[in-house]
Order: C-alpha cells, then structure tokens, then sequence
C-alpha cells in the first residue's frame, strides 16, 4: 500500500511515544530497517500485515498512517494542568511544550499574554519554535473555538505536518456561573469533536481563580491528569456521551 504520508505519519507517531525505531521494531515485529526506510520514503510500498503491527505498537489506526477518510480513529490525548502557583504552573507547561519542540511536532500555546510571557522566558530559544495566540481571539465561544482547532490542524496537515500538541489556558473563570457550566460542556464535547485529531490537548486550570466544584469538574472531562513531569489517569474521568447527558438532566 503506497501513500505519501506514511513516512510523516509513521515519525510523528513514533515520536509522540518517545520511541526510537529500535523501540518501535521490537513492539511491532517490524524489522528496524523497514521502518528506516518507511520514514525516510525509500520505501512507499508498505505490506497492510506491517501497517497493521506498526498501528497496533503506536496505538493509532491505520487510517492515520495512511491518511484514510474512513472511520476515524481515536487519536486525541485531552489532559488537565491545575496549578496553585505560577512555579507549579511552568513545572507542568514548560516540560509539555518543550517535548513537543524536541519530537518536531507543531506546538501551539494559547494562553494569556502574562501566561505567555512566563513561557516564552522558560523556553527561551525554544519559544523561536512555537506559535503563541492571546485565549480571547479563539475562546469567543466553544463553537469558535472548536473551529479554531479544526481549521489550525487542517493548515499543519495541509502543510505537511504530523502531529500537533497544544496548551490551552481555561481562560472563563471570570464568567457567569452559567457560561462556566457550558465552558465545561465544551470541554467534554472536545473529546468526541476532535477525537480524531493527531494531536495532545494539556488545559490548564488556575485553582484560585475557579471553584473547587469547576477545578474536580476538570478531572472528569480530561482523561490524564499532569503534575510536573507526571502523568496519570484520572480516576473522575466520565466517558462524554455520560457526562453530557448527566449536565442535561441536571
């Protein structure tokens, strides 16, 4: 099966692991010198059986791999940040955007511009490398902003790119009770919207700026849970079809 976009695919998901090929060839069964050849486009005609084992290794669907528009696969990676102090804050979002610089991947942060600056000065050359955008222009409402990501991972692709990593700063905790209630909806509804998307979301939650009640809400519509360096699974985490037809009965 030959296509175009296995090699980019095949590197960007490779990398999102932290995997060297000789990793990879000893998950997948796949030898190290196909794979060598696979991401260096020497070799564009690839056995579905190869396919099939690398996915199945890199937990992706072959429809990634090969840029398929067939049943799309479950891709995203959602975790949450929540941060008592700005230390705590750049101990969890520098090392996040710093790995995705290391691994090639497109990063985005949207934060505020104080937030911003905080991490362009923890990166610096790094920040060289990373596209930043003010919350306020993308976070109109949740439909604006699942827009915003659709039409973003469209261009990256568009343009070659593999896989996408964001940093996104729960910037509503100064709205109406009301419009907290739908920003938190939206965050669950991001779970199946961009299920699809070869991309890691980390949102960030400033624990004096929201409600306990807002901050252990976070903990159920993200499915990893970021302190530091650390990562771990929520144990509140609600699958999104539960938690949103819990928010409606509510």
């Amino acid at each position: 099966m030959a296509t175009p976009r296995i090699a980019e695919a095949l590197k960007a998901a490779r990398a999102r692991l932290g995997w060297s090929r000789e990793a990879l060839a000893f998950h997948s069964g796949v030898s190290w010198s196909a794979i060598a050849q696979i991401e260096s486009g020497r070799r564009t005609d690839v056995r579905l059986s190869s396919l099939a084992a690398l996915a199945t290794a890199l937990g992706v669907g072959v429809d990634y791999l090969i840029g398929s528009v067939g049943s799309p696969p479950q891709l995203l990676e959602h975790r949450v940040l929540t941060y008592g102090s700005e230390e705590e804050f750049l101990a969890g979002a520098v090392p996040f955007v710093v790995e995705g610089v290391d691994q090639s991947q497109c990063v985005l942060v949207v934060t505020s511009p104080a937030k911003t600056e905080l991490v362009r000065d923890a990166l610096g050359e790094r920040a060289d490398l990373v596209e930043f955008a003010d919350w306020t222009e993308g976070y109109r409402s949740p439909r604006a902003a699942l827009d915003r990501y659709r039409d973003y991972v469209s261009q990256v692709c568009a343009r070659g790119g593999g896989w996408i990593r964001v940093l996104a700063e729960a910037g509503w905790s100064g709205h109406t009770e009301a419009e907290i209630e739908v920003w938190t909806r939206y965050e669950s509804l991001v779970n199946l919207a961009l299920a699809s998307f070869p991309a890691t979301f980390l949102c960030t939650y400033d624990e004096h700026a929201f409600p306990a009640d807002v901050i252990a809400e976070a903990r159920t519509t993200h499915r990893t849970i970021v302190r530091g360096s650390d990562l771990s699974a929520s144990p509140a985490y609600r699958e999104p079809a539960e938690f949103l037809l819990a928010a409606q009965d509510a």
